[in-house]
């Protein structure tokens, strides 16, 4: 997060100063255009709502649209009573380090963890979806009471996180905790389908042979290739639940750690969520009934957007509210469980695109080959006041040193761009999120016949159901 602690000579914060807690209406006022105009990538995916032909399912997403436009609302109205409750008793606050050279702005304290705000509307309007939804209905009544207790568990440690700093060893353990209630009651498909071209690896095409590494496969214990679908089939059996646990804990600390300029959390949250939502009406729309996974899944992603949406409207540049790790890990989880209880875990991470290109950039970093700066932030033109790369210090082998370009995807953005305003470099980088989506979306659904061989795939896991 881009914030420092407090120190005692910070400007307090003033109702309705700039970089404060102004009132909703003001707030709105500022952000309005931009926010609507994020919002619009979700208004889009809603709009998918109208060509789903089962009426009862119809009827329970537009239910769920409601209870996103009454979290929108309950956000942004409770926004500012929590902030001024998080530097009253809380004395959570600090300043915006992208501001640092802003005279106007680099000592007024900001309130901070307000991703706590949204986090709980959003529980709030899943049980009232229990309600809603899962009356007479028992196994949906699970499912939802599963999601909210992995949600809850996830958001009390981005909290702690907040106030207590934790230990990244707890960041990465205590994620896997949080999802053993979606494994527990996971009863989707344990299988995956190869892609065509992928397939001579594990099987001999036109015949039930496998290949060395298919034979090396079906050694390894729960796993099981189907010989009848020439290599099309993998069962993983438990791997796969492994799969779905490092999933979880992948989406939780990636947009933790893809962070720092204001805005960009919750927005590229709120895009990836909209692409969610967009998948699953995609295929509710080609049919589904009430007992659908990406009708539940979509139940989860409606309200979500809703509160993020809200959230998103204080955080853009200038920011009124930090979000704090509450929210980070708020959000993974809850898309995380989007992804699993939907059972399309692997579309998943074609959405976390630009978050696994950053953790793989960043990897040399984060384990220490070379060094890592507590904030990797972006830094500030101290005379223009743009965005340009952060950079660390290294020893070359000569004795001397030299300063090189922090390795993130932010500052990889601002070394190809160039220096440019922190609003705008939000944008490009949710750009780049939507970008990643759309394509996501379109290998899902458009090269899927092509890839995947879907009728095939569908025929060997009948099949393997049988026995």
């Amino acid at each position: 997060m881009p914030t420092a602690s407090t120190p005692p000579a910070a400007k307090p914060m003033e109702p309705g100063a700039s970089g404060g807690a102004p009132s909703a209406a003001s707030r709105l006022r500022v952000a309005g255009v931009e926010t609507a105009s994020i919002g619009s990538v979700a208004a889009a995916a809603c709009l998918l709502a109208l060509w789903i032909p089962n009426a009862e399912v119809q009827r329970s997403v537009i239910w769920s649209i409601g209870l996103a436009a009454a979290g929108f609302a309950i956000t942004v109205m409770l926004i500012p009573v929590f902030s001024s409750m998080t530097l009253g008793r809380g004395n959570l606050g600090g300043r915006d380090l992208g501001k640092r050279h802003d005279p106007a702005r680099r000592d007024t304290v900001i309130p901070e963890s307000l991703g706590i705000v949204s986090g709980i509307a959003f529980l709030g309007l899943l049980i009232v979806g229990e309600l809603v939804f899962t009356r007479g209905r028992p196994d949906a009544y699970l499912e939802l009471s599963t999601a909210l207790l992995s949600i809850t568990f996830m958001m009390l440690l981005g909290f702690m996180d907040d106030v207590l700093d934790l230990k990244w060893r707890y960041k990465l353990v205590l994620p896997l905790v949080a999802s053993m209630p979606l494994l527990v009651m996971y009863d989707g498909a344990t299988t995956i389908v190869l892609p065509r071209f992928m397939r001579f690896l594990v099987a001999e095409a036109g015949s039930q042979s496998l290949t060395p590494l298919g034979g090396l496969l079906a050694l390894v214990p729960g796993v099981s290739v189907d010989r009848h679908s020439e290599g099309a089939v993998l069962d993983l059996g438990v791997w796969y639940l492994v799969f779905m646990s490092l999933l979880a804990i992948f989406c939780t600390n990636a947009i933790n750690i893809y962070a720092g300029i204001n805005g960009l959390e919750p927005g590229q949250s709120l895009v990836i969520a909209s692409a969610i939502l967009a998948t699953n009406l995609l295929e509710l729309v080609g049919g589904g009934d009430l007992e659908s996974p990406h009708l539940h899944s979509a139940r989860l992603m409606l309200p979500f957007c809703g509160v993020t949406l809200a959230l998103l409207a204080f955080n853009l540049s200038p920011a009124a509210v930090f979000v704090g790790d509450t929210f980070c890990y708020f959000a993974g989880m809850t898309i995380a469980v989007a992804g699993i209880q939907g059972h399309f875990s692997k579309t998943l991470l074609l959405f976390f695109a630009p978050q696994i290109i950053n953790f793989l950039y960043s990897v040399p970093q984060l384990f220490k080959v070379v060094p890592c700066p507590r904030h990797r932030l972006p830094g500030v033109d101290a005379a223009t006041g743009l965005m340009v790369p952060s950079t660390y210090e290294i020893k070359l082998s000569d004795g001397s040193t030299a300063t090189r370009d922090n390795m993130t995807l932010i500052c990889l953005v601002l070394r190809i761009t160039g220096p440019i305003k922190e609003a705008t470099l939000t944008r490009v980088l949710l750009g780049i999120q939507v970008v990643a989506c759309c394509a996501g979306i379109w290998l899902r659904f458009a090269l899927s016949s092509y890839t995947l061989d879907v009728e095939q795939a569908a025929n060997a896991a009948a099949r393997a159901a049988d026995l």
